[in-house]
């Protein structure tokens, strides 16, 4: 009994948006399913974790549509179609697959392929940057992790840019405190939001609180480069406190300030909003885990 791809719901769920209504992902996907003739059967496949697997790719669907701006996503979990997705049925009523989604998407944003951050720390990406059926089931599972993760760290982005300042900052200091930071009493601190000298956050580096870690987080859009002068005034701001700092930004760095960074004197460490997602994945931060898997291998002892 074959039930359709994530693929094959992209059409579908532009064409049940077609009228402009805001619909809620659940509405969505019961529009969809109706629409396309979905049996009683198909409605009950299940997937490892108990999500009905038509939900899922619907959600799918609808979530990478609103990554190639076919689809508006104003408000959490609401979608509701753009100009770019009328278009996009028009010239494909007969299906939209993922390359075409390639296609039409801003090649600055391949939300496929994990990019490369701007910033100075070492980036971490994954080594499967597109779908390939020809992966092994291992680098399959792999690879849908990579993806899951490139989804949540866009949704992360979304969060923190939408919040105040403030909570940016807290975001920040509790990140480098689960990264092991904060000493033996793990301590971190936010300034106040007047007369900081430009430091929004304090942060023990050892266990006796000798050496300290400065921290500015700058929450910008995802498109909003931190220019040289703002990491200039951000080694001002150091300067009489420490040797260095740490400087996270939600959006990216200019190619100057990277510059900048890389030759000045004071050790200045750059996390753009890539990198930052990464690590708040990794370390469990603004995050909680949905579902595990465990992959299971022959035990040859056993057969000894």
């Amino acid at each position: 009994m074959n039930l359709p791809s994530w693929e094959d719901f992209n059409a579908p769920v532009l064409g049940a948006l077609l009228d402009g209504e805001l619909l809620p992902i659940r509405e969505l996907r019961q529009r969809v399913a109706d629409d396309v003739g979905l049996t009683e059967e198909q409605r009950a496949i299940a997937m490892a974790s108990g999500q009905l697997a038509y939900e899922s790719r619907i959600s799918w669907a609808a979530s990478y549509l609103n990554r190639v701006d076919a689809l508006e996503r104003p408000q959490r979990a609401h979608y509701r179609i753009a100009d770019k997705g009328r278009q996009l049925l028009q010239d494909h009523p007969n299906g939209i697959t993922e390359a075409i989604l390639r296609e039409v998407a801003n090649p600055d944003d391949q939300w496929w392929i994990p990019k490369k951050g701007t910033g100075t720390i070492e980036d971490d990406t994954s080594p499967f940057e597109s779908s390939d059926t020809s992966l092994d089931p291992t680098e399959q599972v792999e690879q849908g992790i990579a993806r899951i993760h490139e989804d949540v760290g866009y949704g992360l982005l979304s969060r923190l840019q939408e919040r105040e300042p403030e909570f940016f900052e807290r975001a920040v200091v509790d990140l480098l405190l689960k990264m092991g930071y904060g000493g033996a009493h793990g301590r971190g601190t936010v300034t106040q939001l007047s007369n900081d000298g430009g430091i929004d956050g304090v942060i023990d580096q050892d266990a006796l609180g000798l050496n300290k870690v400065y921290i500015q987080a700058k929450r910008y859009a995802a498109d909003n480069a931190v220019q040289r002068p703002a990491v200039q005034s951000f080694v001002g701001a150091l300067s009489g406190k420490a040797d260095g700092g740490l400087m996270i930004t939600t959006g990216k760095f200019s190619k100057g300030a990277v510059e900048y960074a890389r030759d000045v004197p004071a050790r200045i460490i750059l996390v753009d909003g890539q990198q930052l997602t990464k690590l708040m994945i990794r370390y469990g931060v603004g995050v909680e885990v949905k579902q595990t898997y465990s992959i299971v291998g022959i035990d040859e002892d056993f057969f000894v």
